[in-house]
């Protein structure tokens, strides 16, 4: 948790009881948010031991699609087929079976449904308010211990990981909040007791260093699961990163923005291939729409988009260029 120079002073001033008074607000915001979370954290039992949370009042539990995978046979996207039986425990001891709605492996999300009175739901935050340094808090069920808190701070932003279907994940929240197996799926939350992820990957052998998809991004994709079961979708095939644009490029282009894309790695075979992107090219539009966040490309590449031939404006070197790509659908 950051300290101002005000709470430095008064801590240097005070001494011990000024640093009591800073852990008890430290202490009393992570358990406000727990205290209020909590109860919408369950327990997923499938191929294997996870996490997944409540989040609308008539049993919509979102979870990761590895969760719900089973890990003994092969299924589609290279990854494991649905596990035949998903079991819930609720915090309040209540054993339920699920539906799966639907999974998508390339975000590693899928959307559970039960049938149970009581139930408590997790509100969503805004995970693009997130800052580096910001104090965040994990409640899952590591190693299978039900109901476990660990808090951390955003170590980073804009993230990429490489899902089980060999896509690379953008723009993932990277924590110290210490995750182990079995918390997968569970929400990582703000000290205002919102949801801005679902905790999803740890680092083999690293110490601190864990993931979580932004809870902007399972919006979308709960959305889709919901409507068709799964998510169709068109890609360009770039890798990317959220970028800052510098003022003097913004003015010089007249952009609307201050932010886009930059293209980290381009795969053969592709629609950004055929029109010959670039590594280092900064997308800014698509479609007509502007491009800020690779949030924003994922929410553009739409199924509708499919085959057809569409406008995207890079920054190249400093320099403005429109061209035309033709998205096609992942497989």
């Amino acid at each position: 948790m950051a300290l101002s120079r005000s709470s430095l002073s008064a801590l240097r001033a005070d001494g011990p009881a000024a640093e009591s008074d800073l852990l008890d607000a430290y202490s009393h915001a992570v358990i406000t948010a727990v205290d209020l979370v909590g109860p919408s954290v369950v327990k997923v039992d499938a191929g294997g031991t996870g996490s997944g949370f409540i989040f609308t009042p008539d049993g919509l539990i979102l979870t990761n699609s590895h969760v719900v995978a089973s890990p003994s046979r092969p299924g589609r996207f290279g990854g494991a087929s649905r596990a035949p039986r998903i079991g819930v425990t609720l915090p309040d001891g209540r054993d339920l079976v699920a539906d799966l709605v639907g999974d998508d492996p390339h975000t590693d999300l899928a959307v559970l449904r039960v049938s149970a009175p009581d139930l408590i739901a997790a509100p969503f935050g805004d995970s693009s308010a997130l800052r580096p340094g910001q104090l965040v808090i994990a409640i899952g069920n590591p190693f299978g211990f039900q109901h476990t808190v660990t808090a951390g701070v955003v170590s980073a932003l804009g993230r990429s990981l490489r899902a089980r279907t060999v896509r690379l994940m953008e723009n993932l929240i990277q924590t110290d909040a210490a995750l182990n197996p079995g918390n997968s799926g569970g929400p990582l939350v703000t000290s205002h007791a919102q949801v801005v992820g679902v905790n999803t990957a740890v680092i083999l052998g690293g110490q601190g260093i864990a993931f979580a998809v932004p809870i902007n991004t399972a919006r979308y994709v709960v959305s889709s699961l919901l409507r068709d079961g799964r998510v169709r979708r068109s890609h360009l095939g770039v890798a990317g990163q959220d970028t800052a644009i510098p003022r003097l490029i913004v003015r010089i282009h007249h952009l609307s923005h201050d932010r886009g894309v930059t293209i980290t790695a381009v795969s053969e075979g592709t629609a950004a291939a055929e029109a010959q992107l670039q590594p280092g090219d900064l997308i800014v539009e698509f479609a007509g729409e502007p491009v800020r966040s690779v949030d924003d490309l994922h929410r553009l590449l739409t199924e509708e988009r499919i085959g057809e031939l569409l406008p995207l404006k890079i920054l190249r070197r400093g320099e403005l260029r429109r061209v035309l790509v033709t998205p096609r659908e992942i497989s």
